[in-house]
């Protein structure tokens, strides 16, 4: 078993290096004319980007050092999304490649044949006496005034693989650029209405902003949990769901960060249920700390609200740990007369709050794929990767997140803050 480990996991390095070095070769080998200054820069960035990729992961899981981690976060991480897009645009170019080349050579070819005048016919030539040989005249030499230099103009594959690099990386560095931006901007508020056959009429209206996927860790600190917070007040809900992966780190190191959370502020409260990403950090020590900011966990437990049961289960990743989620213990014994909202980070959750009669889930977890193409992949994995789908009789809403991990970077899954609103039937 641990050698077919090995071995794959040396296949799986074999795959990412041979990928580095077509994206290498195709903007900076071929782009550059020789083995000079600018080959070399080019390859010391594509040798320590992935150096600093790894180090960047293995610190945070590694628990190194905080600062450390955030000293290898940012460029590390910048890089792993960059290689994302510039694979991508090497792979587009390949099409644009022969096309640039062949409209270069259809503007080089000579222009059509233009008809020449008949040949004059001339007198036949008078012979004249052979010459009388002299001494040959000496070469003459170059004018120094005038020195031969030879044209250095690139060729026209050089140009064309420096037109399709450059502008691949271009478009790779834009991308990543505006999607940091999104995400340091903060999150936008997106509105949902969820109609609920047994809400009753006095709870309709009722407004949850559920926030996931915070991340605090080396990238996204504490003006950035502040900026979440501020966000969230602004819709002024009746009800606030903090539904996992708040942080990426311990309580030790994020402590600080996570304190803006203390002046989350609704009717009824602040709730919280665990992520996986808890318990890579300390998933007791966290429980405790957001009780001590004010918010309510949820631990495979149930409260009673206005007009419906509220319900939380923990992660999946907390089976590891012997605190998995607990449907039963969360949903049993209750009255099935009553509207149940379930918080539980992952959707593949669902499945269990189908069988337990949950009316609605609140779930996060997958970012809505956070760099696209990733939606493709996360819907190998999830029922549902964003927005709100019903399966049978309960319906399932999934946000994209509020941070990001890994790379703060978001592209083609903007970030988001939630307010669910319920509507009752009888209305």
């Amino acid at each position: 078993m641990v050698i077919v480990f090995v071995l794959v996991g040396l296949l799986a390095l074999a795959a990412v290096a041979g990928l580095y070095w077509y994206v290498w070769r195709r903007l900076v080998r071929d782009t550059t004319s020789g083995p000079g200054l600018a080959r070399r820069a080019g390859t010391v960035v594509f040798v320590a980007g992935p150096v600093l990729m790894i180090a960047a992961v293995a610190a945070e899981r590694a628990g190194a050092p905080f600062r450390l981690q955030q000293v290898l976060a940012w460029p590390g991480f910048l890089w792993m999304a960059l290689s994302i897009y510039l694979l991508l645009g090497v792979v587009v170019g390949e099409v644009v490649r022969p096309l640039l080349r062949r409209v270069m050579e259809r503007r080089a070819a000579p222009s059509a044949a233009v008809p020449q005048p008949a040949p004059v016919r001339h007198p036949a030539p008078v012979p004249h006496p052979e010459p009388v040989p002299t001494r040959a005249a000496a070469p003459q030499e170059p004018s120094p005034a005038e020195p031969t230099r030879p044209v250095t103009t690139p060729s026209r594959r050089l140009f064309v693989s420096r037109a399709v690099g450059g502008a691949a990386a271009a478009v790779a560095l834009g991308t990543v650029g505006y999607g940091t931006y999104g995400v340091l901007r903060g999150p936008r508020v997106k509105r949902v209405t969820v109609p609920l056959a047994k809400l009753p009429r006095s709870a309709h209206g009722y407004r949850i902003a559920v926030v996931s996927d915070i991340h605090l860790g080396p990238t996204l600190g504490r003006d950035f949990c502040q900026r979440v917070v501020d966000t969230i007040n602004s819709t002024q809900p009746d009800l606030i769901a903090v539904v996992g992966d708040l942080v990426d780190g311990s309580v030790k190191d994020l402590g600080p960060a996570a304190a803006p959370l203390a002046r989350l502020r609704a009717r009824h409260g602040s709730y919280f249920v665990t992520g996986n990403h808890e318990y890579y950090s300390g998933a007791a020590q966290w429980v405790r700390e957001v009780r001590e900011l004010g918010l309510h966990p949820l631990e495979n437990a149930r409260t009673e609200m206005a007009g419906f049961d509220l319900a939380g289960v923990n992660d999946v990743a907390g089976e590891s740990e012997g605190h998995g989620p607990d449907f039963g213990r969360a949903l049993g014994d209750r009255d099935t007369a009553r509207a149940v909202v379930l918080l539980a980070h992952q959707p593949v959750q669902i499945h269990d709050a189908v069988k337990h009669g949950v009316d609605l889930q609140l779930s996060g977890h997958t970012h809505g794929g956070q760099l696209w193409p990733g939606n493709y992949l996360a819907e190998l994995a999830n029922p549902t990767v964003a927005g709100l789908e019903r399966y049978g009789d309960t319906q399932l809403y999934v946000s994209r997140g509020a941070g990001a991990w890994g790379p703060p970077t978001r592209v083609g899954a903007p970030s988001d803050i939630t307010v669910v609103e319920l509507a009752s039937p009888q209305a």
